[in-house]
């Protein structure tokens, strides 16, 4: 590929410029990454990346990356000058502003082009590794003719620090992922200042030694970076191309330090920049002759988008693969079958087993999800239905074992998610969601269907003890917006959740599944009543004092309460509240007859009592555990903590009395 320096430089300073004015405008950002790699990044967009602005949902078009998304204007300002319909550069006027697309780190919901949120450092390159996971999936299946892209990342110091960097390129190098190219912004600079304050290691070292394929180039030199990414491209692993780069290029009295990371450059700087690269046009004005170069960058992409679509047009695999894409399950899925048989055939069962069941029964009818566990399989029963490893010989493979990794196994599974063509679930026990929640939260933040299958639910977990027994996760997970948390009391709620959690198409879920065995309660078929989030399993057969509302493992508990307050002449209704995210979407006067204002409103489950005064009011009585739990049997447990109808019912009569 021929150099042109003399076109390229203009076309790197068009991102300085838009960068610093918007940054300034703002008054607000980070001006120093988006003008440290702009050359880096203008050799990606005009000579290697694959994309159609006219087409940005296109499915075999390249996956960028921006991980360091504190330096959002870079993205920003490329999607702009190749022709993406948004931002407009008012929208880049109005940067971080109320209302504009271009918020201060990047977020898929906003902007066509940007494919991940990021600004946690670390996560965006542990999604790309998911989205690299899914593309070589994807290409198993359906051939290069339909799947055949690269997955290109540009990330800071900060994201190679976090420890999530580690489990995601551990993960990476192992799988040998060599569609996925990862261009390091070695400024050596961060917030607190130069990089050797906090760090002396060997990182290019240290990716090698994980299976990857490294090389440096100077971030400044056209010829250069292209020889590197060229490089990159050509080796069968993954790759880190180091662009060593001075932070804040452009400007004259800051660039190379800190000063520039995280604060705008000030007036003065700006002028001094504007004439140090030669750019004399006012703020947000790019010449039209830059701005067609930028432009002419997209004709490549836009030429393989057409030729692609002819492959499409002519697969016979077409409707599938759009389809899968599109993120719809097959027309008439349905667990109605499944849900049948176990009605038909009672068993007392976790409800871990029970989701082993029900993975057997969707697995060969979903040929789109693709499982795995943070080395739990066995506990975790997320390993049914025939499906293969996925590994380096065998990317077709649906099952992932990913190791002791909880947090790059929830990040790499929002890459796959949001990369399209795949449901993605895995599984580790509920108290490791302290490990994973940083992913979690870009989950719900990101519209991504993600299955979280989180055994060992409550103290029920048994001899392991506090360490390894949730007691605020559930309230926690609760609180999180966008965040389905289900807590099935038998085998019938089970698949019911399951049903549940594959049709969200805009959210997570957390499924949280016990080790204990538990009775089935649920003996008829019909209606998905856990989609209620809360329904009524038992009536109260006198006059209605008492509504129990439990959770899991404590819904047969309630039951028994029920039974003895009943033979004491003490009407009780049990509500299984499988969902609270469901139950408050359901109807005002739906939730108000689950709900009476009549009635004394007790709340038992195993965890912290915390958010279930919402549905109990201040006059209601929680039953929970609102301190650490013990090592013991988990039958020895229960007593020790009140949860007994024992315990319970006696708590209950005194409450009504009083």
């Amino acid at each position: 590929m021929s150099i042109d320096a003399a076109r390229l430089q203009p076309m790197a300073d068009a991102i300085r410029a838009l960068s610093m004015d918007a940054v300034e405008a703002a008054n607000s950002g980070h001006p120093g990454m988006p003008m440290g790699m702009a050359d880096v990044a203008t050799m990606l967009f005009t000579g290697h990346l694959k994309f159609d602005p006219a087409a940005p949902g296109w499915a075999d078009r390249d996956r960028f990356v921006l991980s360091a998304g504190h330096g959002s204007m870079l993205i920003y300002s490329l999607l702009h000058l190749t022709g993406y319909a948004r931002p407009t550069i008012e929208d880049i006027r109005n940067f971080r502003q109320l209302g504009s697309p271009c918020a201060g780190h990047p977020e898929n919901f906003m902007l066509d082009g940007v494919e991940c949120t990021t600004g946690p450092l670390g996560q965006g390159l542990a999604m790309a590794v998911g989205m690299a996971m899914a593309e070589r999936h994807l290409n198993a299946v359906y051939g290069d003719a339909l799947v055949d892209h690269r997955t290109w990342v540009i990330a800071g110091d900060g994201c190679l620090m976090e420890g999530v960097n580690h489990e995601a390129i551990g993960l990476a190098g192992h799988l040998g992922l060599g569609r996925l190219n990862v261009l390091w912004d070695d400024n050596r600079i961060t917030i607190d200042g130069a990089t050797d304050l906090s760090t002396s290691e060997d990182i290019l070292a240290r990716y090698a030694a994980t299976g990857w394929h490294v090389t440096s180039c100077d971030g400044h030199d056209f010829a250069d970076i292209e020889r590197a990414l060229a490089e990159a491209k050509a080796d069968p692993r993954p790759s880190l191309v180091a662009c060593r780069t001075l932070i804040g290029k452009g400007a004259p009295n800051k660039q190379g330090t800190s000063a520039t990371h995280g604060s705008p450059l000030g007036q003065a700087e700006v002028a001094a920049a504007r004439e140090t690269l030669g750019w004399t046009c006012e703020p947000f004005v790019v010449p039209s002759d830059i701005l067609a170069d930028w432009h002419s960058a997209a004709e490549a992409g836009r030429a393989a988008h057409g030729a692609w679509a002819g492959r499409l047009e002519a697969s016979p695999r077409k409707a599938e693969f759009e389809r899968r894409m599109a993120g719809d399950l097959p027309e008439g899925f349905s667990l109605d079958a499944h849900i049948a048989a176990l009605i038909a055939a009672p068993q007392k069962i976790a409800t871990r087993k029970a989701s082993e069941i029900a993975l057997a029964a969707i697995n060969p009818m979903l040929p789109e999800t693709i499982g795995g566990s943070a080395d739990l399989t066995g506990s975790n029963n997320t390993l049914a239905g025939g499906i293969g490893t996925f590994n380096r010989e065998n990317y077709a493979g649906r099952y992932v074992y990913w190791g002791i990794r909880e947090f790059g196994m929830a990040a790499a599974m929002n890459g796959m998610a949001l990369h399209g063509g795949v449901i993605p679930y895995g599984g580790t026990f509920l108290v490791f969601t302290d490990y994973a929640r940083g992913a979690i939260r870009l989950s719900a933040l990101q519209h991504c269907r993600v299955i979280y299958v989180m055994t060992h639910d409550s103290i029920g977990l048994g001899e392991d003890g506090p360490t390894h027994q949730p007691v605020e996760h559930l309230a926690s997970l609760r609180a999180m917006p966008n965040l389905l948390v289900m807590r099935p009391a038998d085998a019938v709620e089970t698949a019911e959740c399951w049903a549940i959690a594959l049709a969200q198409k805009e959210r997570p879920t957390v499924l949280a599944l016990t080790r204990q065995n538990l009775p089935q309660l649920r003996h008829d078929a019909g209606e998905n009543l856990s989609a209620r989030g809360g329904y009524r399993l038992k009536a109260a057969e006198a006059a209605r004092k008492v509504v129990i509302l439990a959770t899991g493992s404590e819904v047969e508990l309630a039951m028994a309460c029920a039974a003895q307050l009943e033979g004491q002449g003490v009407g009780a209704d049990v509500v299984s509240m499988v969902s609270t995210e469901l139950f408050d979407e359901q109807s005002p006067a739906y939730r108000a007859d689950i709900l009476p204002a009549d009635a004394l409103i007790v709340s038992v489950e195993a965890a912290s009592t915390f958010g279930w005064q919402r549905y109990t009011g201040t006059s209601g009585l929680n039953i929970g555990i609102d301190s650490f739990g013990a090592s013991a049997p988990a039958s020895d447990l229960f007593a020790h903590f009140g949860f007994t109808a024992e315990k319970i019912v006696p708590q209950i009569l005194n409450k009504l009395k009083n």
